[in-house]
């Protein structure tokens, strides 16, 4: 489990293909406190760390996660946003994120407002019931407020330090992002369908 705060900003060193994609992410983290088998999520999708060194740790990824989220995107030099699991006692400061992606949206706008930028994005029609005005989403990675809805288009406001201490200050039209809806939001459907 995660909270969908963003610690540290990685970068991707090296791609391979070898039945699953293995990446190494470069990162700030010290590594001598993660476990082979740890969780590191990254851009929002809970990988497990295979290998590492003292700045750096390797993941496999499937092809199934590799079809459900914008990883295909991924490229050597890439920035993804990185967050270590959860531990009990911690704060809890954005909401509880499990990691696993729902779908990916599309950033179809940017503009800045004041310091801050507001960036409308498209979600899988399959997904955009989920999505409420002041409720929370997981975009990767990150834990955000949602300002607005309209059918399967939402608004997020980015302030500032988060465009400093994540990937968002790249944010670009037609850029493919991982979803993860809101856990609640998730069970309230599934109670109300089910009765």
């Amino acid at each position: 489990m995660f909270t969908g705060i963003i610690t540290d900003v990685g970068e991707i060193l090296q791609l391979e293909q070898r039945g699953d994609l293995r990446a190494r992410i470069g990162t700030s983290y010290d590594t001598s406190g993660v476990d082979i088998g740890a969780s590191i999520a990254c851009d929002g999708v809970c990988l497990t760390v295979i290998d590492l060194g003292a700045n750096w740790f390797d993941v496999e990824i499937s092809a199934e996660s590799v079809s459900r989220t914008n990883l295909d995107t991924w490229a050597k030099g890439r920035d993804v946003n990185l967050e270590r699991a959860l531990k009990v006692g911690d704060e809890l400061g954005g909401h509880i994120v499990s990691g696993h992606v729902d779908g990916v949206a599309e950033v179809i706008s940017v503009r800045d407002e004041g310091d801050s930028t507001r960036v409308v994005l498209r979600a899988p029609v399959s997904l955009s019931r989920f999505i409420a005005p002041k409720g929370s989403v997981a975009l990767n990675g990150t834990s955000l407020t949602v300002n607005e809805v309209e059918g399967a288009e939402f608004g997020i406001n980015f302030i500032p330090h988060t465009k400093e201490v994540t990937t968002w200050g790249r944010v670009a039209v037609g850029d493919r992002v991982n979803l993860e809806i809101d856990t609640l939001a998730r069970y309230v459907a599934r109670l109300a369908e089910t009765g």
